[in-house]
């Protein structure tokens, strides 16, 4: 991703752009590469780059390639690449499957229409090539399917949120804001504790972890990078995506660069204009994260329903039209906001909430809508029972 960042400021400088073919490994029986991400993860993490292709080399021989390969095939926008050993490595670390074995296997590729390139890794030699190129013209090339618009993020493994999801649900324990306790272990610097934190949620269910560090007592730049290169070193928590949440844009950034799939910003808004919004969501697409957008402008927050629909649309039509950000990865907070605060202008808060996310289905198409429901029922803190039944008829 970081190579993929800089060709990208490069091809910005120089007014050009060239082909970028992206090829990774599988390492063992796993069928994960060598970070840990499975074939799907590893394609959500770099699809938001107009690559000509991408695809696996090396790893275990084209046998064992075959049903990652056959996952990129069946999921991949761009053409397919597979240069695969002559086999595994005997005892002395040479490779003795022949051309002609191998070539076998390859047709099998061809035959299934699973690749656009093939080529040869360790082990292979020009007449391995002669062999693949003498069978390819009795094929043609795979056809690249058709993707349906969805919003696909990754950690070690893939989350596809789209119109047949449940709530998706993010976990914000890890969130110095949302948890007493995760904040205390901040502060004590017992981030090994911190860490049991991101995992209780995982293992409770949540597709995508929050997390934010700030507070004025914290270097919250410094506490970012470090909990996403532990959480990076956790197979178990970094299976799933990482939400980057700060109200601070160089947190945001810091943090993206630990993020090793295809993660969520939040959040950035027009608050500051037009032009910081632009500059930031360009960022936020070339580091390929999915954004979530405050119902926020230079007039403020946005509370009643007309002014939430307006910042949104508004919003949505820059990002879309002039940023080419794609659509299913913008998730719009038009605020969920306190009822029963006892001013009578906070009592159609909810109503306003549910009305905008229903213009926003039908008018922003593939956009997504999230919100904090706990700031709902904050009127009774301290009563669990009336907060819980309040969240769940919200939901409802």
């Amino acid at each position: 991703k970081a190579a993929l960042f800089a060709i990208e400021e490069v091809f910005e400088d120089l007014g050009k752009r060239l082909p970028i073919m992206v090829s990774g490994t599988i390492t063992d029986q796993s069928g994960r590469t060598l970070s840990g991400q499975t074939a799907e993860a590893f394609l959500n993490s770099i699809s938001h780059i107009p690559l000509l292709s991408i695809g696996f080399n090396c790893a275990l021989g084209a046998k064992a390639m075959r049903p990652y390969i056959k996952e990129l095939s069946d999921k991949s926008p761009f053409y397919v690449c597979a240069f695969p050993n002559a086999g595994l490595p005997n005892e002395m670390g040479e490779y003795d499957e022949s051309p002609q074995a191998m070539a076998e296997q390859i047709e099998d590729f061809m035959q299934s229409n699973l690749v656009n390139i093939i080529g040869g890794c360790c082990g292979t030699t020009p007449k391995h090539i002669k062999a693949f190129a003498d069978i390819t013209s009795k094929y043609s090339p795979r056809v690249k399917p058709k993707r349906k618009q969805a919003m696909r993020l990754s950690g070690l493994e893939a989350v596809t949120i789209s119109k047949e999801s449940n709530f998706a649900n993010i976990g914000e324990r890890t969130n110095v804001m949302g948890s007493i306790k995760f904040k205390r272990l901040i502060k004590e610097d017992d981030f090994e504790e911190a860490l049991s934190v991101a995992l209780d949620q995982v293992d409770g269910g949540a597709q995508a972890i929050d997390v934010n560090m700030d507070d004025g007592m914290l270097d919250g730049k410094e506490c970012m990078v470090h909990f996403l290169n532990l959480i990076a070193s956790d197979p178990d928590i970094s299976r799933v995506p990482i939400m980057v949440d700060s109200s601070k844009w160089e947190i945001i950034e810091e943090g993206l660069k630990c993020v090793q799939g295809k993660g969520i910003v939040n959040s950035i808004s027009l608050k500051e204009g037009e032009k910081v919004f632009i500059s930031q969501a360009k960022k936020i697409l070339r580091y390929g994260a999915a954004v979530v957008v405050m119902a926020f402008d230079e007039e403020g927050q946005a509370v009643e329903y007309a002014d939430k629909i307006r910042i949104c649309e508004r919003a949505y039509n820059i990002l879309t039209k002039k940023v080419g950000f794609p659509p299913e990865d913008i998730i719009f907070d038009p605020n969920i906001l306190t009822v029963a605060t006892g001013i009578e202008e906070h009592n159609n808060y909810a109503v306003d909430f549910f009305q905008a996310t229903k213009w926003i289905k039908e008018n922003l198409p593939y956009a997504k809508v999230s919100g904090g429901v706990s700031n709902v029922s904050f009127s009774f803190r301290g009563n669990n029972i009336v907060r819980e039944a309040m969240h769940s008829s919200f939901l409802y």
